[in-house]
């Protein structure tokens, strides 16, 4: 046991998803852990342990204001997997305290998600199903009047962060040709990764495929709005994977439910989608409830990462598997 507090504040996660016997034992080698689950913890539980908190393991609150209580602080990670905006992400870059994302740890199995949505809708296997059912199938060629191959399709991937990286290498061997539009990133970078740098416009315009995986931020919250969203290629087959907030969902919804494009949607403005929602109701459309990353291999990953990076830090070492913090960036993400 070293002189080490780790405060653990993970909800939404669970014990099971953050906290197994062999989480909680390899925590225990590295130092005191006090734990909160059910809930968020409360003001009081985080400021009576700030004083002495080493790491944080969690999405708890921690402005200026509790930073400056927290004088042996080292790292913040978050393990839901995303940036909140209640962290001051320059105070504590300034400070030398890493705050990291589980991120990645997420990705393989949402991009794995990704590429079955897409076959779905090329195939059109979620409407061969019922038809099979109905006894209204057709053998054969017959049944694939409107079905797409995903091989040598044109494919564009809006936004090039943790999912788009994991997701590139599962397009490749379909010969496609695979197109970017990160603002973020440069020409050069996204070449290096053997990607095509594209506009915008083309990116909607010029793709079979098209993939919209860029993260929420203050910068571009519904910028994909009807004027946009028109411009997606006849027929092409739309997977809105990343989150809900960066197209105006009801124009999205609206044009896929015409049949302007076909579309799987695994992520809504608000959830859980109320059970009178209109959405609900929306033709032509693909839905999963939030499922693209919740395994329980998503969670392995997360505990691995977690102790590896915690393991580094406490020997005065830089985190190797979670995702860090860039502060401009991170002050920006508006994903809940």
């Amino acid at each position: 046991m070293t002189d080490n507090l780790i405060f653990m504040d993970p909800f939404p996660r669970n014990e099971a998803m953050v906290y197994t016997p062999y989480c909680a034992a390899a925590l225990a080698d590295m130092g005191r852990v006090v734990a909160h689950w059910g809930s968020r913890a409360p003001d009081d539980l985080v400021e009576a342990h700030l004083a002495v908190m080493t790491i944080l393991i969690g999405q708890t609150a921690m402005p200026k204001e509790r930073l400056d209580r927290a004088p042996n602080l080292r790292a913040i990670l978050n393990v839901k997997a995303n940036w909140e905006d209640n962290i001051d992400y320059s105070e504590c870059h300034a400070r030398g305290i890493q705050v990291l994302s589980a991120a990645p740890a997420m990705a393989p199995a949402v991009a794995e998600f990704c590429l079955a949505q897409a076959i779905t809708l090329l195939r059109e296997l979620h409407l061969a199903d019922p038809l099979f059912r109905a006894g209204r199938e057709a053998y054969g060629v017959a049944g694939n009047g409107s079905a797409k191959c995903l091989y040598g399709a044109e494919v564009a991937m809006i936004g090039y962060g943790n999912l788009g990286r994991a997701l590139a290498p599962l397009l490749r061997p379909f010969g496609v040709r695979l197109m970017v539009h990160d603002p973020w990133l440069s020409d050069g970078f996204l070449r290096s990764e053997g990607l095509e740098p594209v506009s915008l416009e083309t990116a909607l315009s010029g793709s079979d495929v098209l993939f919209l995986l860029a993260g929420v931020t203050s910068d571009n919250e519904g910028f994909l709005g009807r004027p946009l969203l028109e411009t997606i290629r006849d027929d092409a087959t739309v997977v809105l994977a990343s989150r809900a907030g960066i197209v105006e969902f009801n124009d999205f919804l609206a044009l896929a439910g015409a049949g302007a494009f076909r579309a799987a949607v695994d992520v809504y403005p608000e959830e859980p989608v109320p059970d009178d929602s209109q959405i609900r109701t929306t033709p032509n459309v693909l839905f999963s409830a939030h499922l693209a990353g919740g395994l329980h291999a998503s969670y392995a990953r997360i505990r691995e990462m977690m102790l590896d990076d915690i393991g580094q830090i406490l020997k005065g070492l830089p985190p190797l598997r979670m995702q860090k913090a860039d502060p401009k960036l991170a002050a920006k993400m508006r994903s809940r």
